[in-house]
């Protein structure tokens, strides 16, 4: 049997959003600030297949640290928008991945992601 990741190439448009960009989830509300993207979908089958949504592993996917949480998500480029509001994103990993704030977008540092 050919897992999820398996059956795809990949993406052929480069991510639409960049690291440190601020970003809004069009169906949960939530606001959060990018801290790396795939090409595709590179989560475990498993995880996919127990994503209520399940989007198309075939685009960018990216890792978002969550507004006022302790939460990060993986989430499909096309459940995600820009966000123009210019607020802050607090997080308590931002220090650890980002060095500043400016022209309403993070400045990312060269702390790898885990994984």
């Amino acid at each position: 049997m050919i897992g999820i990741k398996e059956s795809f190439q990949s993406a052929s448009n480069p991510p639409l959003f960049a690291e440190g960009e601020v970003v809004h989830h069009k169906r949960y509300g939530y606001r959060g600030v990018i801290v790396r993207s795939d090409l595709i979908c590179e989560a475990e089958d498993y995880w996919y297949q127990s994503n209520q949504t399940q989007p198309d592993c075939n685009q960018p996917w990216y890792h978002v640290l969550v507004d006022c949480s302790d939460i990060t998500t993986y989430v499909a480029e096309s459940n995600l928008e820009s966000d123009k509001g210019g607020q802050i994103v607090h997080h308590p990993l931002i220090d650890i991945f980002f060095s500043g704030f400016k022209n309403e977008s993070y400045i990312r540092n060269d702390e790898p992601w885990p994984g």
